[in-house]
């Protein structure tokens, strides 16, 4: 007998049909058509295919609308715009690592607004220098005889060993404790691989002598390797040879020493905030390394951006290789970390901070900085039977793989909702148009003060009214 029953896939409805119904609802999410027709006829086909496949779940043609308008507004969310950091993580890589001072926005506007001298000599009028205005500024920073920029520090340990490390002198001997991963799974075994450098482990996780390096070295060696733990820290028996020392063993055998400092730090840190002491690049190089490689966008409080700084031949010759121009930075890049240098020349004049909001973030005092703003806010707020607001001592990290040991005294927004489950405040707070972030701690919702900018606080009193 004829199989007369329905097929599946007829219920599935057409793309066209979907379209239709969404845009006569209207008040979708401002995405440009295109995309929204991609995201419907994804969607469909992942339908028809979990139907041929035998599965189910395909409801009425009301509730597949509905569940495809949230997938728009799901996608108009993912794009990336600003957000309130309120967890208590200054250099949160998952929110941008460091935010941008207004003077260097401005200049990266106007900048990428309007034509300018990248490449251009005013003096001249011929083709000009890529960046050298900021090389050195850059130099003077990092008190060098030569700097360079490329798009992270990932990059600029790849161009170090490039230059640095190949032919037949392509080995690099690192002490085993310094193997790090510097997040996102990415290794520094791995990034030595790909400039193709052959890495030569010595010494033990917590221990590694002179003597270590010094029987490592032989004809093929082309440098030796120093990357700072700036993520993680080791205790108890444990020894490695001062970099004083491996300069010594590196001028005796003719090899450069090379400190990847990753964190960035370029003013003391220990006299920002109550947190430990970050070696700078120029402490680094005063010790007697060739060159040292530093992230722009961590404790520099700049653009993502990895700096080079020290012998003014290496520096020069890593510009050359034909590597460079791959992982060179574009001028909105340029801009943004010459802003970010200029400030710290400024400041050095008369010994002032650096107009940078990392820092004045870093340095904030929680009784005359953080708790009058917090007070204001537990006012704003006021009184209700669906919350209660105050204000708790936290602790806030400097976070993006730097300074893991440092807790910095801090003050929280704290809400207990009274009719809401903390989880799902935390998550319609992420899904308002200017998202809130916060953490969940126990039955509390904590907003840490540091993190929040005190131009955000009315906009995250009226957010955290909104929601109820």
């Amino acid at each position: 007998m004829p199989d007369f029953r329905p097929n599946p896939l007829s219920r599935i409805p057409a793309v066209d049909k979907i379209l239709v119904a969404l845009a006569k609802e209207g008040g979708l999410p401002p995405l440009p058509q295109p995309l929204v027709t991609d995201l419907v006829r994804r969607e469909i086909a992942e339908m028809r295919g979990r139907v041929m496949a035998g599965g189910d779940g395909v409801g009425e043609f009301e509730e597949t609308v509905a569940y495809l308008r949230g997938r728009i507004e799901v996608l108009y969310r993912s794009r990336i715009h600003p957000v309130i950091n309120g967890t208590g993580v200054c250099i949160h890589t998952n929110l941008g690592r460091s935010p941008l001072a207004p003077a260097v926005v401005e200049a990266v506007s106007r900048v990428g607004r309007f034509y300018n001298n990248l490449e251009f000599d005013l003096e001249s009028g011929e083709r000009g220098k890529r960046g050298g205005f900021l090389e050195r500024c850059l130099a003077l920073l990092c008190e060098a005889p030569a700097a360079t920029i490329s798009n992270n520090c990932a990059a600029a340990l790849i161009l170090i060993l490039k230059h640095l490390a190949n032919g037949e002198r392509n080995e690099v001997i690192i002490s085993r404790g310094e193997l790090v991963e510097i997040g996102g799974g990415f290794r520094v075994p791995e990034i030595m691989a790909v400039s193709g450098a052959k890495l030569v482990e010595v010494g033990a996780t917590n221990k590694t002598s002179l003597e270590d390096y010094r029987r490592a070295i032989n004809p093929r060696t082309g440098m030796i390797l120093k990357v700072h733990r700036s993520n993680f820290y080791i205790e108890g028996f444990i020894g490695e040879p001062a970099t004083e020392e491996l300069v010594a063993l590196g001028e005796e055998h003719g090899l450069p020493v090379v400190e990847d400092l990753g964190s960035g730090a370029m003013v003391a840190t220990d006299r920002l905030a109550p947190i430990p002491h970050e070696p700078t690049a120029a402490e680094v190089l005063k010790r007697g390394v060739d060159l040292v490689c530093v992230s722009g966008d961590k404790l520099c409080g700049g653009p993502q951006a990895g700096i080079i700084a020290g012998r003014a031949d290496l520096v020069a010759g890593i510009k050359k290789e034909p590597f460079f121009r791959a992982l060179r930075c574009d001028k909105l890049i340029l801009t943004a970390m010459q802003e970010t240098a200029l400030a710290y020349l400024e400041a050095d004049v008369g010994g002032a901070r650096p107009d940078l909001p990392l820092l004045a973030m870093l340095a904030a005092s929680v009784e005359d900085d953080l708790r009058p703003r917090g007070e204001a806010l537990v006012a704003r707020l006021g009184s209700s039977d669906t919350f209660d607001a105050g204000l708790v001592a936290t602790i806030a990290r400097c976070g993006g793989g730097t300074m893991p040991k440092a807790e910095i005294p801090s003050l929280a927004l704290e809400i207990r909702p009274a009719k809401m489950k903390v989880p799902r405040l935390a998550g319609r707070l992420r899904r308002l148009p200017l998202p809130v972030i916060g953490y969940v701690d126990g039955d509390a919702f904590r907003l840490d003060l540091r993190t929040i900018f005190p131009e955000q606080d009315e906009a995250l009193a009226a957010a955290l009214l909104a929601v109820w």
